[in-house]
């Protein structure tokens, strides 16, 4: 059965925004999942979905070649350029760039064991590369500029460039990357740039490669380009802070954009529009966002903003400028967006105007952010704009899950999407969330033993992350997220503490002072949390905050008063030792990528930030409380 539900809901009268959940669902095309579960003895369980009959194509680039010959002046990317326009590429000028390079890049015997490594953000010129070298099947690997702008010490930029061995670099703009290349890329390792220059280092010019005349035999390599050939490595760090290299083949690219849209249906009604800023180093941005719009012919504009102070302002340009269709952020950026969509009506207009849905991944979105999103789509359309999730990993391509715009909500994963297989094992009291199907990656570059302790026996891909179901007892219902597995501990009394859950509970009831916080206790008698500002919350409460200095956030009374207030009432509605908060400590400074505490894109690596802050630890425990420790 392939039919796809209506996911309106009906309204009753006029009703005011404060009651916009009463109002309709905009309505979208989007797959019921169907499921079977199968429970085993051991308390296993298995969740499958129906199978339909779809075939993956063999090279994500087929596409590419697809939409150059179907619609080749559409717009494919566009990007600011130092006027203020937009730079633009078409499908079929990408398709000419990505042959040129790719037979610069032929010429240059470069391979799986001496890919290309990009360490510029995201870019037309990036993209070019990128494309290039799938045309030519030589696996790259985009690495984030954090490793290089960021990072004092270089560490992790230095460990991947030994565990990758590349024969080509490519930045963008060689002066920002100046340091970080002459600490760690040797002289017999090609550079290639858009522009600037290296003191005593011979460049190769991108527009070099361009002008490169094809190579004879290039379609013929195209089709030696199979399912299991590797298109690139993307980099995830565990809990030891050092990257790990994820293998992505083309197998894993072409099934998971076909799960994707097989279960977003409405992407084959009309080509996606979509203005993002999500890095392409990370899974969601460069696979899933990149490759939706490359699948579906659709049309990227690139948002150089951020959100945050001094970043957020160019989004807000962009998307009064640039109508999306669909529209994908991390919670943090729609609550950088609220108060100018608030504020605003072009942006408002243009923002809704034409948007289907709204997607978040990467963090739980706060029902505040969303019942305020809900709220001004309610005003500027009728209707509310259906906010998609999910769960995947860099691992799976990545989606693997995905709730419908009917049951959707924070917290809820919902069901697996076509072509994947969760497999739920009973650990450590409980249901610990693995993944088989075609978009699972074979496992990390040259670390087997890592590879090896990331299946199960029976070959599903381990999350790492618990799930549990929404309606208890009734799995075809969809599952909800219940926390990492790694992170939970115990108590002195031997109860456990299941951490994700109680962080999602206490940042939504300190909103929006807590960015994060970090879970403190194991084989301590009480829970305690070391406390990171929300920066751009803390403002809200005292403006004369100066942007970015979490010192200065951390010691203010006014956010410490009010932040008292809202970690007793948590307190009070705790239910046991284990929901209960006792003491907490703001974090007085920013946290440490080079240390592991915090990755590239904001996560938080709790046993890093404990072992890594030991005395703040010992302070929340210390029988003569500092005047820092804040009790409810």
């Amino acid at each position: 059965m392939s039919a796809t539900a209506d996911l309106s809901l009906q309204a009753s009268g006029a009703l005011p925004s404060s009651d916009s959940g009463l109002f309709p669902l905009r309505p979208i095309s989007f797959r019921d999942p169907e499921i079977t579960v199968d429970r085993r003895a051991d308390g296993t369980i298995y969740l499958r979905p129906q199978q339909l009959d779809i075939e993956y194509p063999v090279r994500l680039t087929d596409s590419l070649r697809y939409w150059a010959a179907v619609a080749p002046d559409r717009l494919f990317m566009a990007e600011r350029d130092a006027a203020g326009g937009w730079r633009k590429v078409t499908y079929a000028e990408l398709l000419n760039a990505g042959r040129r390079i790719a037979s610069s890049l032929l010429a240059r015997d470069l391979s799986a064991e001496r890919p290309v490594i990009i360490l510029s953000g995201n870019s037309i010129d990036h993209a070019l590369v990128a494309f290039g070298a799938m045309v030519a099947g030589v696996p790259f690997c985009p690495v984030s500029p954090a490793y290089s702008l960021i990072s004092k010490d270089y560490g992790k930029l230095a460990y991947l460039m030994k565990l990758l061995t590349p024969g080509l670099v490519f930045v963008d703009d060689a002066g920002p990357f100046a340091a970080a290349l002459q600490a760690n890329v040797p002289e017999n390792i090609e550079i290639a740039i858009s522009r600037g220059a290296l003191p005593g280092r011979a460049l190769t010019a991108l527009s070099d490669l361009l002008a490169t005349p094809l190579h004879p035999d290039l379609d013929g390599v195209q089709q030696a380009i199979g399912p299991d050939s590797i298109v690139k490595f993307l980099l995830t760090s565990g809990s030891t802070g050092n990257p790990k290299a994820v293998i992505n083949t083309q197998r894993m690219l072409c099934a998971n954009q076909v799960m994707i849209r097989e279960s977003m249906t409405f992407l084959k009604e009309e080509p996606p529009v979509i203005v993002d800023w999500l890095p392409w180093n990370h899974t969601f941005g460069g696979n899933h966002n990149l490759g939706l719009v490359l699948f579906n012919g659709g049309s990227i504009y690139l948002d150089a903003g951020k959100p945050m102070p001094g970043g957020i302002e160019e989004t807000v340009q962009n998307l009064k400028e640039i109508s999306p269709t669909v529209y994908f952020n991390v919670p943090k950026g729609f609550e950088s967006l609220l108060p100018y969509l608030r504020d605003d009506a072009q942006l408002r207009r243009t923002f809704f105007g034409k948007l289907q849905a709204m997607f978040f991944s990467g963090a739980a979105m706060s029902p505040f952010v969303w019942k305020s999103l809900d709220e001004l789509s309610v005003q500027e359309t009728g209707f509310r704009v259906p906010m998609l999730t999910g769960l995947g990993a860099t691992e799976s391509a990545p989606l693997s899950l995905s709730a419908t715009p009917r049951t959707s909500r924070s917290g809820h994963i919902g069901l697996p999407v076509p072509g994947n297989e969760i497999k739920l094992a009973p650990r450590n009291g409980k249901l610990e969330l693995c993944v088989r199907g075609p978009n699972v990656t074979p496992g990390y570059w040259r670390q087997p033993e890592l590879t090896e302790a990331a299946f199960d026996e029976e070959g599903f891909y381990r999350f790492g992350d618990a799930a549990k179901p929404a309606v208890a007892d009734d799995f075809s219902a969809g599952l909800d997220f219940d926390g990492r597995i790694a992170e939970d501990f115990k108590l002195a009394s031997g109860t456990w503490v299941s951490v994700g859950p109680l962080r999602a509970r206490f940042i939504a009831a300190c909103a929006p002072l807590v960015r994060d916080v970090v879970v403190a206790g194991i084989n301590r008698d009480e829970v305690a949390a070391l406390v990171i500002p929300d920066l751009d919350g803390c403002r809200l409460v005292n403006p004369a905050l100066p942007p970015g200095d979490v010192g200065a956030c951390a010691r203010d009374e006014a956010v410490r008063s009010a932040f008292r207030q809202r970690f007793a009432a948590f307190h009070t509605a705790a239910t046991g030792s284990s929901t209960r908060i006792v003491r907490a400590l703001f974090i007085d400074a920013p946290l440490s990528i080079d240390r592991g505490e915090v990755t590239d894109k904001g996560s938080i690596n709790q046993r890093a930030v404990l072992e890594h802050r030991k005395a703040l630890v010992e302070a929340l425990y210390s029988s003569s409380l500092d005047a820092d420790v804040i009790t409810p």
